[in-house]
């Protein structure tokens, strides 16, 4: 279970923004908002007034321009706590983003399987071409049934084959952003990178990504057919990429999508020492969340809370801005089955650091050191994998 005490005052704060945003007016911003200067009213009544000034905060990734925050649609098949949402609820959540200023909305085949497809190309039918759509291939999912295999699938002839499948759930006839969902050991990134030219110059990929690679698989697949975006676990929580992957980024002028910029919610205050997880939840089986490295960990929750109170907003909206300020390129997708936390997470355009404050922000992360793996040893095998030689 999660901690209720956390989330009812998590809805508390968005809903008592929305009720001072009543017949306010509030200029637009720009990429991201001002509120360290605003007085806590304003700050409150600009977070819940994203709707605005989102439409004007825009990023690139590489050539391809999305809104600063996109909407990760994972978990809208099934949660972490492995209920089933209402699917009339989770396209409402999509729409609602979208009128919001959101436009760039990822998934995968993997997720479902299938179904998160199917769900995202149902919401965002009526404005597809305002929108830009990432997905995902690469594990052993048949396109058709969603059955499972084992390991990884990345040879050409498959990767055409899902994205057929793809175009069909998503009810398009192109995929703005195609990741490799993980480096296949046995397909060299050159062939990956030959069934992307086929799929562009066919017009149904516009642009290409990896995830979770190894860095000179990236270097090689850049070489070969220039990379848009990165997507890979990133935040206060689990900060890998720093060491190579956003160098090589900047390098080649490649975007940074982080997966998990909440950290599986964690640093938003929604898991506690006294948080248990149910059976099917895979944080249940990630060392960073038992019950001997969680009490170490809540440090970095404390933390965050702090600079929360500090800045008159949430600890979610402290976590995303603190991954904007990192680089220009960076835009974190947080997921949700929950309008009141989408309203959070949207909020975040609106919350800047001065250099003073990211300096010292930094600082005391620098003085935290997370306890266990992130992901179990089984999944994290597929991480940082390079591609064989050609």
């Amino acid at each position: 279970m999660t901690n209720p005490t956390f989330d009812e005052e998590r809805r508390k704060f968005i809903s008592t923004s929305m009720v001072m945003a009543s017949g306010a007016a509030v200029a637009g911003s720009g990429l991201l908002g001002s509120a360290h200067a605003q007085t806590p009213a304003k700050s409150a009544n600009a977070g819940a007034l994203a709707s605005f000034s989102q439409k004007n905060a825009r990023r690139k990734l590489g050539q391809l321009e999305v809104s600063s925050i996109g909407l990760g649609v994972q978990n809208m098949a099934r949660t972490y706590q492995t209920t089933i949402p209402a699917r009339p609820e989770m396209i409402e959540i999509i729409r609602s983003a979208y009128e919001r200023g959101v436009t760039f909305f990822d998934t995968a085949e993997a997720y479902g399987p299938l179904e998160c497809e199917r769900i995202l190309g149902e919401a965002i039918e009526p404005f597809r071409n305002k929108v830009v759509v990432a997905s995902k291939f690469g594990w052993n999912i048949d396109p058709q049934t969603g059955e499972r295999g084992p390991g990884l699938i990345s040879r050409p002839e498959h990767i055409k084959r899902a994205v057929e499948g793809m175009l069909k759930r998503l009810r398009t006839d192109r995929i703005d952003l195609l990741y490799q969902h993980r480096v296949d050991p046995q397909v060299p990134i050159e062939e990956v990178a030959g069934a992307m030219k086929d799929l562009r110059a066919q017009g149904k990929v516009l642009h290409w990504g990896l995830s979770e690679m190894g860095p000179n698989t990236l270097r090689r697949a850049h070489a070969e057919l220039p990379v848009t975006a990165v997507q890979s676990e990133y935040s206060m929580l689990w900060r890998g990429p720093e060491k190579e992957v956003l160098p090589l980024c900047q390098e080649l002028g490649i975007g940074f999508v982080p997966w998990s910029p909440l950290g599986v919610g964690f640093l938003t205050g929604a898991i506690d020492q006294q948080t248990s997880f149910a059976d099917g939840d895979f944080r249940k089986t990630e060392t960073r969340f038992s019950a001997e490295t969680r009490a170490h960990n809540l440090a970095l929750v404390r933390l965050v809370q702090t600079w929360a109170e500090r800045k008159n907003t949430t600890p979610a909206r402290i976590a995303l801005a603190w991954l904007m300020a990192q680089k220009p390129w960076i835009v974190p997708i947080p997921g949700t089955t929950q309008m009141a936390h989408l309203l959070d997470n949207i909020g975040a355009t609106e919350v800047t650091f001065t250099a003073d404050e990211l300096h010292a922000l930094n600082a005391e992360l620098a003085g935290i050191t997370i306890q266990g793996e992130r992901l179990p040893a089984a999944v994290l095998a597929f991480s940082g994998v390079e591609a064989p030689q050609k």
